[in-house]
C-alpha cells in the first residue's frame, strides 16, 4: 500500500511537470491552467517554490532552443563594449532593451507577488482573465509587423516589459502579454517570439535565486524525487511545446489559442 501511494504522488508530481512544460511556453497561461488544475483534482501545493521549480525546468528547454542566440549576442554584445565596431552595436542595443524589459516585472513581482497571489486568486477569476488573454491574441492573429532587432527602441523594451508584469496575474499568459504587446507595437512575429522567450531567461533566474531559500525549507529527502522528475518532464514538455508554438506563430494559427482561451475560460467561469 505504502508504495502504492508513493508511486501515485511521484505520478502527480510528473503530471504537474508536463503540464506546466506544456503550457509555460504557449500564449494560455501556465499558472492560471495550474490553479485550475487543482481544483478540479484537488490538489494543494503549499507556496509557490515548486511552480517555481517547474519555471526553471522551461527555462532550460528555451536555454536550449535558443542556445545560438544566446551566444550570438554575447560574443557581439562584449565585442563591441571592447572595440566598439558599428556592426556589433545592435546586439549590444538587444541586450540592453533586453534588461530595460526585464525591469517592470522585476519589481513590481517583488513589490507585490504576495499581494497578488492573495488578491487574484480562484478559478472563476483564472477563467475571466484567460478570456481577457483570448480577447489580446484575437486583435493580434493577422499582423504581421515590420520591426526586427535593429530597429528596436527602449521604447518598445519597456511597453514590452510593463507587458510581462502583467501577467503576473494567474491566467494572464506571460507569452501571450508580450508577443502581444512586441506585435502591437510593430515587431515582426519572428523577433516579437525571440524578444518574448529571450525576455523570460533574467526573470525565471531571478526568481529561481529568490527562491532557493524556501526550496531548500523543505525536506529535499523526501521530495527530491518526485521534484527532479517532474523538472526533467517541464523541461521535454516544454522543449516540444516551444518548438510547435513557433511553427504556429510562422503559420499564423493563433486564433486557435484565442478559441482555446475563450472555451476554458467560460467552462472555468461557470462550473468551477
Amino acid at each position: 500500500m505504502e508504495t502504492t501511494i508513493e508511486f501515485w504522488i511521484v505520478l502527480k508530481y510528473v503530471f504537474l511537470g508536463l503540464f506546466q512544460g506544456i503550457t509555460e511556453p504557449i500564449p494560455i497561461s501556465s499558472s492560471g491552467h495550474l490553479v485550475l488544475l487543482q481544483n478540479i483534482f484537488g490538489i494543494q501545493l503549499k507556496g509557490l517554490e515548486f511552480e517555481v521549480l517547474l519555471n526553471f525546468g522551461s527555462l532550460i528547454a528555451v536555454l536550449i532552443i535558443y542556445r545560438h542566440d544566446i551566444i550570438r549576442l554575447a560574443q557581439n554584445g562584449f565585442r563591441y563594449i571592447k572595440y566598439r565596431e558599428e556592426r556589433d552595436q545592435s546586439e549590444f542595443n538587444f541586450i540592453l532593451y533586453l534588461i530595460i524589459g526585464t525591469i517592470p516585472a522585476g519589481v513590481l513581482g517583488i513589490l507585490f507577488e504576495d499581494w497578488i497571489a492573495a488578491t487574484f486568486k480562484g478559478p472563476k477569476l483564472v477563467g475571466i482573465t484567460l478570456i481577457i488573454t483570448g480577447i489580446a491574441l484575437w486583435i493580434i492573429r493577422n499582423l504581421r509587423g515590420h520591426k526586427g532587432e535593429g530597429a528596436l527602441t527602449w521604447k518598445d523594451a519597456l511597453i514590452v516589459g510593463l507587458a510581462q508584469s502583467v501577467a503576473l496575474i494567474p491566467g494572464i499568459s506571460r507569452s501571450g502579454a508580450t508577443i502581444v504587446a512586441a506585435m502591437l507595437i510593430g515587431m515582426k512575429q519572428e523577433t516579437a517570439l525571440r524578444f518574448s522567450f529571450l525576455l523570460y531567461i533574467p526573470v525565471s533566474l531571478g526568481t529561481m535565486l529568490l527562491s532557493i531559500g524556501d526550496l531548500l525549507e523543505n525536506d529535499l529527502s523526501v521530495v527530491w524525487l518526485p521534484w527532479l522528475l517532474a523538472v526533467i518532464a517541464a523541461i521535454v514538455a516544454s522543449y516540444y511545446a516551444l518548438l510547435w508554438f513557433m511553427d504556429i506563430m510562422a503559420k499564423g494559427n493563433l486564433k486557435y489559442f484565442t478559441f482555446y482561451c475563450f472555451i476554458v475560460g467560460t467552462l472555468a467561469i461557470l462550473f468551477l
